[in-house]
């Protein structure tokens, strides 16, 4: 996959001036996440491979994404189930695919179980200029049946991704064109709407399914 494309000139630098300001504050943000993780791990919910709970659930602020054919993705699709969180685009090359397919063979031992007690795979796109809902749904469909898929606009998208510790950028390359910079870890959603892990690389299928077994069984 290609992850370059044309952009608008002068208007596409200032977005991403604008986005740059954003993007510090979201940053501060997610340093402070991973410093406070570590410490409180282990000791919450033993045999953990490579998840860090936070000390205290975070609760995510209301969202609304757009979803495929008009339909809403917010936070009443998350209510009631565990989630997997993961942002990205479909022009990536490389860590996007290969994320959405670990996620693929992560969720396949809970596919015997009740719809709400399976994890809920959600992809967004932080590229809404070159991925419509449906694209990116379409993209989120191939390495899972049921993964969400959403995207929107950056004033919609910024918060939401901070709220998770996560942050994004677009960045210019040679020739007018640009990538999207953007974190690799996944967000851990309880059924309660509160952020309670951060799942970060390398990220391997049969260690992302026992992890989520234990926050599950545990209630973190």
């Amino acid at each position: 996959m290609n992850n370059r494309t044309r952009t608008g000139g002068s208007a596409k630098l200032s977005f991403l001036a604008i986005l740059a300001a954003a993007l510090a504050a979201g940053l501060g943000l997610w340093l402070s996440q991973r410093t406070l993780a570590p410490d409180a791990a282990t000791p919450r919910i033993e045999g953990l491979q490579g998840t860090l709970v936070y000390p205290q659930p975070r609760p995510v602020p209301a969202f609304a994404l757009d979803g495929p054919d008009g339909a809403k993705v917010g936070s009443e699709q998350l209510a009631g189930r565990w989630n997997i969180v993961f942002v990205g685009f479909t022009h990536c090359p490389d860590i996007c695919p290969t994320t959405l397919s670990t996620l693929g063979q992560a969720t396949k031992p809970f596919a015997d179980r009740a719809p709400a007690e399976r994890p809920q795979v959600l992809f967004v796109s932080v590229d809404p200029e070159r991925d419509s809902p449906e694209t990116a749904a379409e993209y989120a469909r191939f390495f899972g049946n049921d993964f969400l898929a959403a995207t929107a606009d950056h004033e919609r998208l910024l918060p939401f991704t901070r709220s998770l510790g996560m942050v994004y950028m677009q960045t210019p390359v040679e020739g007018g064109d640009y990538t999207v910079d953007h974190s690799s870890s996944l967000a851990v959603i309880d059924p309660e709407g509160r952020l309670v892990a951060v799942m970060r690389p390398p990220l391997d299928p049969q260690k992302i399914a026992a992890d989520l077994a234990l926050l599950m069984q545990a209630g973190a």
